[in-house]
């Protein structure tokens, strides 16, 4: 399946739209990753628990759309936003959702 940010696919002509697919994930952020977070913010450089976080839920986000297109008959996504947003008490909750518009080109 193509998955592509454009409204289109260079060299392919989009023959049928199926509609709009989304795949939405809301994970939890641990004791332990705050607390190593924590320290990366105090000593300075990257926290690396939060990024493998993000970039787990960002990939199960758009597998997730992956999936509903296929089951519309589509083999490609197209206009692909993701978007990502804190929840819960303290933000202690990331929400990232994966949105687009499943189509069939040729």
């Amino acid at each position: 399946m193509i998955v592509t940010t454009t409204p289109g696919v260079e060299g392919k002509k989009i023959v049928e739209y199926k509609g709009i697919v989304f795949g939405e994930v809301i994970s939890g952020v641990n004791f332990l990753k705050d607390i190593s977070a924590g320290l990366a913010n105090f000593f300075g450089g990257r926290a690396g628990s939060y990024e493998g976080e993000l970039i787990e839920a960002r990939e199960a986000a758009l597998k997730e759309m992956e999936e509903r297109a296929a089951k519309l008959g589509a083999n490609a996504v197209v206009g692909v936003d993701v978007d990502y947003e804190v929840l819960g008490q303290g933000g202690s909750m990331l929400m990232v959702t994966a949105s687009g518009t499943a189509v069939i080109i040729e």
